[in-house]
């Protein structure tokens, strides 16, 4: 039996920078607001009331993965002899690093290189990742444009420092959409050792059920920690998550009572696992079942001819299986807090 995630540090740290001579940005650069609404299910429009961070802060979120999240604002200088920055990059597992797209960004690319010379030297295994935000204020033109020439700044950046080798990853993103929880899902992924396990896990489920494509979610955050081998669809994705939300929120609105809780044996059953099946106009059918520590399988079924209740059979079956193999999976494994950080301009 494979011990998944014996080894695993994910670790995001939130790294803000700030243009000192332009200080007002720094409160609306969108570092908070990300974390705000990946993390803790708020609605983007309220982020506008956000107030800015002043000091660091560090939450932990526990599935799979135990996820800790690390927030540093932008107006503290962490190469200074008062913080032990060495320590900090030395547990990291990725560095993200949010730039504006709607700001002039020249600065932070200019810091952003900083940081990594700095990063890669303390942390070789680090994984970069930028996040190019407020992206839904753009053309998708522009958005093109905007991310061939951050890349390409940032390339000539790190060939100065003699980098040029260094890899960076680059998202569109923005908190009015799924692009930032997409992006947050394929930055998790690479700090899972044991990822093409699940993916394996999952390639077995679609083969034996009617199942056209499957993700596991973290149902608190919306990132999907794995998915089979078939290609990712943004809509199918959209789909899904939103499926999520619709089904926790129906979850909550009739689960049961301590009151009415059934009783057998003089034993308070368990209240069963979250499940919710739902059938389009096309025939295809949203399926989610709760699985362990904070995790759901959700998946596409397209029965092909086959009636629904038998379909769902099978897919239950399958599904059983499934979980049973995660839970022995999870039983013989070992979590250790993880680490990865978030940058912004």
């Amino acid at each position: 039996m494979c011990s998944l995630y014996s080894t695993i540090q994910l670790y995001i740290m939130i790294f803000n920078f700030t243009n000192r001579s332009v200080s007002l940005n720094f409160s609306r650069g969108g570092k908070s607001s990300i974390c705000k609404v990946v993390f803790h299910n708020m609605q983007p429009l309220d982020t506008l009331y956000l107030e800015s961070t002043s000091n660091p802060t560090v939450e932990h979120f526990s599935t799979l993965i135990d996820l800790a999240v690390m927030e540093l604002p932008g107006q503290l200088n962490y190469f200074e002899p008062n913080y032990d920055s060495e320590r900090l990059f030395k547990s990291v597992g990725a560095l993200v690093y949010v730039i504006d797209s709607q700001d002039e960004y020249m600065s932070a690319i200019t810091n952003l290189a900083m940081i990594m010379e700095y990063a890669y030297k303390v942390n070789p295994s680090i994984n970069i990742e930028v996040l190019i935000h407020k992206v839904d204020g753009l053309s998708e033109e522009f958005k093109v444009d905007a991310q061939r020439d951050i890349m390409r700044r940032t390339g000539e950046e790190l060939l100065e420092l003699g980098m040029d080798g260094a890899q960076v990853s680059f998202y569109l993103t923005s908190i009015f959409d799924h692009s930032i929880y997409e992006a947050f899902s394929r930055i998790v992924q690479k700090l899972i050792p044991e990822l093409s396990f699940l993916e394996n896990m999952l390639d077995n489920l679609t083969q034996h059920s009617k199942i056209e494509k499957a993700f596991l979610f973290d149902i608190n955050s919306k990132i999907y920690v794995s998915t089979d081998s078939n290609p990712v669809d943004v809509q199918i994705y959209e789909i899904c998550a939103e499926f999520v939300d619709i089904s926790i929120d129906l979850h909550d609105l009739y689960k049961a009572t301590a009151n009415n809780n059934k009783i057998q044996d003089g034993k308070a059953l368990r209240p069963r696992d979250l499940k919710n099946v739902s059938q389009l106009e096309n025939g295809t059918i949203l399926y989610l079942r709760q699985m362990i520590r904070g995790l759901a399988l959700v998946a596409i079924i397209r029965p092909d001819g086959m009636d629904m209740e038998s379909c769902l059979t099978v897919t239950d079956y399958n599904v059983d299986n499934y979980k049973k193999s995660l839970e022995e999976v999870w039983a013989d494994s070992k979590i250790t807090t993880s680490n990865s950080f978030i940058t912004q301009s």
